[in-house]
């Protein structure tokens, strides 16, 4: 089946079974790639913003805050 059918047979669903579809999909590349390649560049990145992390070099945030904060700032 090519992308574009797949695309048609997807626009038929309804909402509830379009979402269910994306789980779906996010739950197969996590099964087939358990780890996610990182450019030299990210991982450098990470291993930085850990250490200042447990160095207490970061301040850290709850989520709901910061989802709260982009709710405001893109309304």
């Amino acid at each position: 089946m090519s992308v574009k059918e797949i695309i048609k047979q997807i626009d038929k669903l309804d909402l509830s079974e379009k979402l269910i579809l994306v789980e779906d999909i996010w739950d197969s590349i996590a099964r087939s790639n358990s780890v996610l390649p990182l450019y030299e560049w990210q991982k450098n990145e990470l291993d930085k913003r850990y250490k200042e992390y447990k160095n207490g070099e970061q301040t850290l945030h709850e989520w709901n805050e910061v989802h709260e904060e982009l709710r405001k700032k893109y309304k």
